[in-house]
Order: structure tokens, then C-alpha cells, then sequence
């Protein structure tokens, strides 16, 4: 049976529907089929008015994890900053904290003992003061006996009933409830419990239900709590929150108002990624309808990190009363196009590049479900910038980046410059002192002419990028191109690396209303691989992605800092040289054409006993050339052998083999190459 939430919803969504702002045209099919079966319309969800939106706000975890630093004196101080800095007034509300908190001991009462080293004056003293800020406060427990930390502080099972009293005297508004020590109790039953004793308390009190997506929580919480975790722990880097990005898209069918699925924390500000791959982390978070928790220490984070969290138009998109989740439209060859319908029938449009190189991403307004229109307005998130379109959406999106834009069946269209597209061909890789042409583009995607069009390039200090052609226009009219040239030149002695260059259109209107339109990309230099056979842990590689710690050099993966892992060994026998890696692992090798053979022994790293299961694949540029099945930590390492040949760029990659990454510690033990 439906209850009054789930009624509420439906007629605000009939009313907008009967008013004309909803579009009836839904989304093109995603290219990711939800796992299981999609819920029905009249899922039942907590009757309860909360998380009608998803939660904003903050958690110490990522930043502090258990140190000294996570204390009184830093709630307080994140709560002030919300109001100082603006992102109170931009919808952030929940300053949160994680484990550790308490003492590793109930008192006599078996109550729960906030810990007087950290918080001396208690909790009840410090949500006061998030109160008093006109904010709301939430904490952290377990659903077992203990919670996640290896002191072991004490966790909710069976308990509930008495930590939620205790919680709701203490004026919590937000419970996360982790998934560790559980006894093997069966999930359901033990959030259940915890959802039953915080609506016994009384108080109105948003339930997080972190489970790590072991259960499939999106099929059977959305009245058990108002989000559920749906992967394992993020960390701050790119490998991380891309695996955890494509394991949740896929459940978009499962989220909505009160009912979120819930991809993690946000890293952005940590360190771990660069403000790029930050600002896609934040979009595609966004677009996804995901909780919108900061993890970082924002009394020592930069201003860009600020700009970031506090983009208000990108928070609309998920802030959205629709309360859709973004769908896939499209996606192949590390380009995604993810659309999400919003509450004014516009639709949120995410061009998302997971590659290491920049690439055009393309769609069109009918395949993210808008009416057929004579011009459609496009609404740079990031940019704020509004052009126009006769259908096209369209961008060069730099490596590991994202357009977020938003777009509109407008009749006020003519009103704002045509929209161009900016692209740049030609070899993205070049040796120093050696130069290379390229190509740049200008498109007019509009319906009106853009005038005195001109573009530039240009690159780092003491490199030569000369013109070779014209770089000017009298006017483009749609759906017209102008292309220029240049030779661009690394000066001699040039490190290997990757290499801004900017590529920038500037044109008018039929207004006169002038547009500077802006593209950042990347070149490499790369010196060629040497002739024979060596050995890659010996060269540079283009890009490195992995899931825990980096990417180590003839040794294991640590996890942690560089330097921290062990002999290479698998089954047994011990390694000199190698690559070891923690799958989601990537990386890439500049090969230039002109090699033949990769070959190792692959397999999982015994320091994890008999843990971690993984798959090996090498691709030569875009075709996987060889692959493993699933290995195992009782299998011996196994020989792979791809033929490279005419390939530019050879990946090494590194899957979870299908269970989640825990303990998948891979090693691409003798890894050779021959050219």
C-alpha cells in the first residue's frame, strides 16, 4: 500500500506534469541495465517528509580518518565556516561525525561515553553549538558489536533501542550506520531494528544505512532507511571514484525523494586528485542525486575547493525537487554521456571523458529526452555561460574531465550567442625539440551566424606554437568550421610529462554581444621506447591509476605511501622486477608504433593470504590484445603474452574479477617489453 510520502510525490509530480513544466519524453534507454529488477512505482518509502532532497553537508572521515585532528575544537570549527564561507546558504546542513568518537567502553549503564580527550564537553554540547549555527548535527555508529575502527569502540547491535534514545537526547539529526562486526546477523533484520528504535525516539532523524551494497540494499531499504551505501569505501583517487561512479550509475531507477543511493563521501579537496578530476567528481556525484557530504578539512582547503563545493548551479542539479538519479545515454571508448531530467522539464547533461586524453563527446537534445524544438538554450554549469543550439551538444572535454551543462526547450533561444564547438587534432604526443602540427577547430553548433571569428593556441612559457594557416573569420555560419594550423615546439631538454596548451575561439554574436570560448588541453612529451627488450617497470608511463596507494615499482602494493610494499611474490616464487598494483588499476606506456610484444606473469600478491580475486587485460590503443580469466590467490602466476604491434599506447589493466576489490592486490611480475 502507498503511503502519504509516496502519494505527496506522485501529485506534485501530476500537478507539474498538468502545468507543463515536466517534460513527458523520458531519457534515451541507458547503455547500463540496472542490476535486478527495477523497482515498481509504488515502492514504499519511509512516510517521514525527510531527505526529500539528498543530504548535504559534512563528514571528518576522509580527512581525519581516526587521528588526533578529529576533535571539538574541528566540528565546531567546520560548522563555522559553513556560514562564513557560504555553503550554509547554498544548502549544506549536516555537520557529521564518523567512528571514534566514543570510548572504546559503556559505562555501567551501558551507555555510550563520548571521549573526553576529544570532545570534553560532551556531544550534546557540540550539537548545541551546530544548532545554534541553524545547522544540524549527526553521528556515527556501527551495526554490530563493535564499529569499523580496530580499537574496537562499541557498536549499536543490540544496543539500538538505547543508543537511539541517547542519540535523539542528544539532538542528532543524522545516523550513519556502518556495516562492521555484525555476527553474521542478516543485514535486513539489523537495519530494520535501528530504523524501528530512531522512530520510537521521536525525533525526526535521517537514517544512512552503510552496508557497502553487500545486500542490495536499493531493493529493499527504500523504507528501511533514506540512503544506502552502494560500494565499498572511496578513496582520494581517480581509480577509486571512477569504479565506484560506474558501479552506482546503473542504479538510477532505485533513487528518489527520501530514498537514495548513496556512492560515498566526497574526496574533493583531499589532495588525491587534481582540480579537474575534482570538479568531474562533484558533477557526475551531482547528476547521480547522490548525498553530497564533504570530507574534506575545509580550515585548510584552498579557494578552488570552495569554488568547487559552493557551485550553486551545479548543486541545483542535484538538489533538483524531481529528485530524478541521472541515467546513461551513452557511453564507448571512455566517453559518457549521462542526462537527467529535472523539475522545470529541462534536462542536466554531463559530457564525462574517463580517458587520458581529451575527446570530443557528443549527443543530441532528442537523445536526452527533450520535445523537438526550433532552438535549444545550453547552460555551462561551470563556465556560467548560456548559449544556443539547434540540437547539438557537443564538446572537446579535456582528459578525466566534464562538461556539465544544463538544457532547455527555450522559445527565448535567439536571445543568446550560438554555442561553438572547439576541437584539436593532430598526434598528442611529441619529442622535445621536434615539432608537430595541429589542428584546431571551430564549429558553429547555433542556428544564428557567429561573426569575426578568431582562434588562438598557445602553450607553456618558452615553447614555439607558430600559425601556419589563417586564424580568422568573417563570419561561420551554422553548422560551418573554421580550421587553423600550427607547429608547435617543445623547446630541447624538455622533461617527459604532460603539457597544457589552451585553445580559444573568440567571436560575436548577430547582436554584437561578444563570446570568448575556452578549451584546455594536452600534449606529452615522450622520448621513444628503446630497441630490444627492457623491462616497464624500468620506463615512464603515460598515466597511473590505481585503486589503493600508488602504483609500485618491483614491488608490491602497500596501499598506502610509496615504497611500502614487499617483495613481488606469487604463488611462491619470489619476483627482482615488476609492476604491483591494487586493482581498479590502469596504466599506460608510450609505445610510438614501434614495438611488438608485451609479456608477464600475472597474478594476486601472496601477502594477502588467501584473499583477492582480479583479471589481467593489455590493450594495444583501443583493442584489448590479451586478457586473463579471474585469478585467484591459490593460483600460481600465470604467462600473458599481447601482440602490440602499430599500437601507439599499451594499457596494463587490472579488474576486481567481479567481487569488489578487497585485498586484490596484482602484480605484473617480469613485465617486458619488446620493440
Amino acid at each position: 500500500m502507498r503511503d502519504s510520502h509516496t502519494r505527496t510525490i506522485r501529485r506534485r509530480m501530476a500537478a507539474a506534469l498538468a502545468a507543463g513544466l515536466l517534460c513527458a519524453a523520458g531519457l534515451a534507454t541507458p547503455a547500463l541495465a540496472a542490476p535486478g529488477t527495477a523497482p515498481a512505482d509504488d515502492t514504499p518509502v519511509l512516510a517521514d517528509g525527510l531527505a526529500l532532497t539528498p543530504p548535504m553537508g559534512f563528514n571528518n572521515w576522509n580527512s581525519t580518518h581516526c587521528r588526533a585532528e578529529f576533535d571539538e575544537a574541528m566540528v565546531k570549527g567546520i560548522a563555522d565556516l559553513f556560514v562564513a564561507k557560504g555553503l550554509k546558504d547554498a544548502g549544506y546542513q549536516y555537520v557529521n561525525l564518523d567512528d571514534c568518537w566514543a570510548l572504546p567502553e559503556r559505562d555501567a549503564d551501558g551507555k555510550l561515553v563520548p571521549d573526553p580527550a576529544r570532545f570534553p564537553h560532551g556531544i550534546k554540547a557540540v550539537a548545541d553549538y551546530v544548532h545554534a549555527k541553524g545547522l544540524k548535527f549527526g553521528i556515527y555508529t556501527s551495526a554490530g558489536t563493535k564499529t569499523c575502527n580496530s580499537a574496537g569502540f562499541p557498536g549499536a547491535l543490540g544496543h539500538e533501542y538505547s543508543d537511539a534514545r541517547q542519540f535523539a537526547d542528544w539532538g542528532v539529526d543524522y545516523l550513519k550506520y556502518d556495516n562492521c562486526n555484525n555476527q553474521g546477523v542478516d543485514a535486513r533484520q539489523r537495519y530494520e531494528t535501528m530504523r524501528d528504535a530512531l522512530k520510537a525516539t521521536g525525533r525526526p532523524i535521517v537514517y544512512s544505512i552503510c552496508e557497502w551494497g553487500q545486500n542490495r540494499p536499493w531493493e529493499w531499504a527504500a523504507d528501511v532507511g533514506h540512503l544506502w551505501r552502494t560500494t565499498g569505501d572511496i578513496s582520494d583517487n581517480w581509480g577509486s571514484m571512477l569504479q565506484i561512479l560506474k558501479s552506482n550509475l546503473p542504479l538510477a531507477p532505485y533513487a528518489g525523494p527520501g530514498h537514495w543511493n548513496d556512492p560515498d563521501m566526497l574526496e574533493v579537496g583531499n589532495g588525491g586528485m587534481t582540480d579537474t578530476e575534482y570538479r568531474s567528481h562533484f558533477s557526475m556525484w551531482s547528476i547521480m542525486a547522490a548525498p553530497l557530504l564533504i570530507g574534506a578539512d575545509l580550515r585548510t582547503a584552498s579557494q578552488e575547493t570552495f569554488d568547487i563545493l559552493g557551485n550553486r548551479e551545479v548543486i541545483a542539479v542535484d538538489q533538483d525537487p524531481l529528485g530524478k538519479q541521472g541515467k546513461v545515454v551513452s557511453s564507448g571508448g571512455g566517453r559518457w554521456v549521462v542526462g537527467k531530467e529535472m523539475a522545470d522539464g529541462s534536462r542536466a547533461v554531463a559530457l564525462f571523458n574517463e580517458s587520458d586524453s581529451a575527446q570530443r563527446i557528443a549527443t543530441t537534445a532528442s537523445a536526452v529526452g527533450l520535445p523537438d524544438a526550433a532552438g535549444y538554450t545550453l547552460r555551462d554549469l561551470w563556465q556560467h555561460r548560456t548559449t544556443h543550439t539547434a540540437g547539438t551538444i557537443a564538446a572537446t572535454v579535456p582528459a578525466h574531465g566534464t562538461v556539465l551543462l544544463r538544457v532547455a526547450a527555450d522559445r527565448r533561444w535567439a536571445a543568446y550567442p550560438p554555442a561553438v564547438e572547439l576541437g584539436l587534432d593532430g598526434d598528442p604526443f611529441l619529442q622535445a625539440a621536434t615539432p608537430v602540427t595541429l589542428t584546431g577547430t571551430v564549429t558553429d553548433l547555433g542556428r544564428t551566424a557567429a561573426r569575426r571569428v578568431s582562434v588562438s593556441l598557445t602553450g607553456p612559457e618558452g615553447w614555439t606554437v607558430r600559425p601556419v594557416s589563417a586564424t580568422t573569420a568573417p563570419a561561420l555560419a551554422p553548422g560551418r568550421s573554421l580550421s587553423a594550423k600550427w607547429r608547435v615546439t617543445a623547446p630541447a631538454g624538455t622533461p617527459t610529462g604532460t603539457y597544457g596548451l589552451t585553445l580559444r575561439a573568440s567571436y560575436r554574436s548577430p547582436s554584437g554581444t561578444p563570446v570568448t570560448s575556452t578549451v584546455p588541453l594536452t600534449v606529452t612529451v615522450v622520448v621513444p621506447p628503446p630497441s630490444g627488450t627492457s623491462y616497464l617497470s624500468d620506463r615512464p608511463w603515460l598515466s597511473a591509476t590505481n585503486g589503493w596507494g600508488p602504483v609500485e615499482r618491483d614491488t608490491s602494493n602497500g596501499e598506502q605511501a610509496a615504497g611500502d610494499g614487499n617483495p613481488i611474490t606469487v604463488g611462491g616464487t619470489a619476483y627482482t622486477k615488476g609492476l604491483g598494483v591494487h586493482a581498479p588499476s590502469d596504466l599506460s606506456f608510450y609505445i610510438g608504433e614501434s614495438c611488438e610484444r608485451v609479456t608477464a606473469e600475472v597474478g594476486v600478491d601472496d601477502e594477502k593470504g588467501t584473499a583477492g580475486t582480479v583479471a589481467f587485460e593489455i590493450w594495444a590503443d583501443g583493442t584489448r590484445a590479451a586478457a586473463t580469466g579471474v585469478l585467484t590467490n591459490a593460483m600460481p602466476a600465470q604467462s600473458l603474452t599481447a601482440d602490440i604491434t602499430g599500437a601507439q599506447v599499451v594499457r596494463l589493466v587490472v579488474t576486481d574479477g567481479g567481487d569488489g576489490v578487497d585485498s586484490d592486490h596484482a602484480d605484473w611480475a617480469e613485465a617486458r617489453l619488446t620493440c
